[in-house]
């Protein structure tokens, strides 16, 4: 993952989607503080919850990715300008924090979406959401 992240360049540009290389690069690492406990999602319905459950075991399952231009969290939404180099930067700096936190065993055991969670469940998640940006901007 480190390798794909810093062959992104500012000029990358996205086969899909909305967002440019560093609004992606500021929510991957958005997505990967909440397993740090540093960004907090809000509550959701039951209705929600059982998606996101069955979602997860899907994924487990068939090992699939995630679908192109899903909708996600209001608060997890980079819809602003942003500086490239301190985005990296900072993905890759929270990148080595989750790894630390996989090695330690101090990941949380829940999700506001995906309801409990392992330290294989994170590890599996945060990798597919990674892999499908990193597509989305071709490395």
């Amino acid at each position: 993952m480190v390798d794909r992240i810093s062959r992104l360049s500012e000029n990358s540009r996205g086969k899909w989607g909305r967002m440019n290389v560093c609004q992606m690069l500021k929510h991957c690492d958005l997505v990967l503080q909440i397993a740090l406990k540093k960004t907090e999602l809000p509550r959701i319905n039951y209705a929600f919850k059982a998606i996101g459950i069955v979602t997860k075991i899907e994924m487990h399952i068939f090992n699939n990715g995630i679908p192109r231009n899903m909708p996600t969290f209001q608060k997890l939404i980079v819809n602003f300008e942003c500086d490239f180099d301190e985005s990296k930067n900072n993905l890759l700096k929270t990148l080595e924090e989750f790894r630390t936190a996989c090695k330690s065993k101090t990941l949380p055991d829940h999700h506001s979406l995906f309801g409990n969670m392992t330290e294989k469940d994170w590890q599996f998640l945060e990798y597919k959401h990674l892999d499908h940006h990193l597509k989305q901007f071709n490395v």
